[in-house]
């Protein structure tokens, strides 16, 4: 978000560091049906236009699903919003009775396995309870009623405290309202500066980012929700790519059958990869390699922040020449054994390490990521242009890095709350 940001700022105030677009590539072509629809805003017109008396020419369909289109950022937001509402105002468990059942269970299973664990010796067919209950019940029977009457009373506790450990919602804070008051009123400024021009960008955007937003929902989003294992959200992934081949009418049968080719020849290198890492880490371990850097870097007497330091210095360095996948195989096994030693989170060490590969494969004199990029660029965007503009995005890469140590809730609060 900070990196759109920039892009767009950059291309507002100074549009000539922006890559050279054509004279086609500057124009939006506004569709037929804008010429009957009076005004140049694009949610007023589409309403307007829907009542029937300003767009006698235009279809409804194409007005009712424009008007969804323009719609959409609404949408977004009043889910946004209702999520928070709901996770802002959910109740707090109450303690249930099952822990203090639990805890006089506890002591009954106690006794209880204190008797069963010396049968021989105790004698389980042993009634003193039968000879007490025995002795002068014509007189004592008025007055052993008395106690069973007052057994109730527990239950009777327990239903008041029942009562009183309802669950009751939290209040809304503070800062919800004012987030809502904000929100909406950056819809009202979004939706009156929102034209057609725009909503023909606004479409063109949505073409390019549904998709890749498709995916990243189907296969993370089946893993963090709990819904697939790894594996069985690239087989997810690897559907959803076909339903999106489907929908844009690519899908043929040369496509599958390449693809499944490109995934077996990556996936073969990936296993040899692995099987080749296990015989590295194998013969490192048996050869007392770890212990060497074991004993070297405790010797240092190095404090947490330095370890990390060192550890996130010797990984940026490596993700100049090598893959993220040797890195994590290959040497994330020699750092993540020393991280009890200096108390550092795993899962910390590991959002500081993925953050810090994604910059590595940023900065020159590699930029592995840059060579991607200009494979898949327009003709007009030089290697140069690509690197002038990845600069910014690393710059932001390594706040991102100091804000993520300096407060580790921000990797940390999410796992917290969709596992513990």
């Amino acid at each position: 978000l900070l990196y759109v940001g920039y892009v767009m700022l950059v291309a507002k105030l100074k549009p000539s560091l922006a890559p050279p677009l054509s004279e086609e590539g500057r124009r939006v072509t506004l569709p037929a049906y804008t010429d009957h629809i009076p005004g140049t805003q694009a949610l007023p017109g589409l309403v307007r236009a829907l009542k029937g008396s300003r767009a006698i020419n235009v279809p409804s369909r194409t007005l009712v699903s424009q008007l969804l289109i323009v719609l959409v950022p609404a949408a977004a937001f009043v889910l946004v919003m209702g999520l928070a509402y709901t996770m802002t105002t959910r109740p707090a468990p109450p303690p249930t009775e099952m822990v203090e059942m639990g805890i006089g269970f506890e002591a009954g299973s106690a006794a209880d396995q204190g008797g069963l664990a010396e049968p021989p010796i105790e004698g389980g067919l042993e009634e003193p309870p039968m000879d007490g209950g025995l002795q002068e019940p014509p007189v004592e029977g008025a007055l052993a009623q008395a106690p069973a009457a007052a057994t109730p009373a527990p239950a009777m506790a327990s239903s008041t405290a029942n009562k009183e450990a309802v669950p009751v919602a939290t209040q809304v804070p503070r800062a919800f309202w004012i987030s809502l008051v904000v929100g909406l009123a950056a819809m009202a400024v979004f939706y009156a500066w929102f034209s057609f021009a725009r909503l023909e960008i606004f479409k063109m955007l949505l073409g390019s980012l549904f998709p890749l937003a498709f995916m990243i929902l189907a296969v993370l989003g089946s893993i963090v929700f709990g819904l697939a294992t790894p594996t069985e959200a690239a087989a997810m992934g690897s559907f959803g790519g076909i339903l999106l081949a489907i929908a844009y009418r690519r899908f043929n049968f040369g496509m599958l059958k390449e693809s499944a080719h490109l995934t077996a020849k990556t996936s073969a290198m990936v296993c040899w990869l692995f099987v080749g890492s296990s015989i590295f880490s194998a013969a490192f371990a048996l050869l007392g390699g770890q212990q060497i850097i074991e004993t070297w870097v405790l010797s240092m007497n190095l404090t947490p922040v330095q370890f990390m330091l060192l550890a996130q210095v010797i990984i940026f360095l490596l993700g100049w020449p090598l893959e993220w996948t040797e890195i994590i195989v290959i040497f994330m096994p020699i750092f993540v054994p020393l991280l009890a030693h200096f108390n550092i989170d795993p899962l910390f060490f590991g959002l500081l390490v993925a953050m810090n590969l994604q910059t590595a494969f940023l900065s020159p004199p590699v930029a592995m990521s840059a060579f991607y990029l200009k494979g898949v660029s327009p003709p007009g965007v030089t290697l140069n242009q690509i690197f002038l503009g990845m600069m910014p995005f690393m710059a932001i890469q390594v706040v991102g890095i100091i804000l993520l140590y300096a407060f580790p809730a921000i990797g940390l609060w999410l796992p917290g709350v969709l596992y513990k």
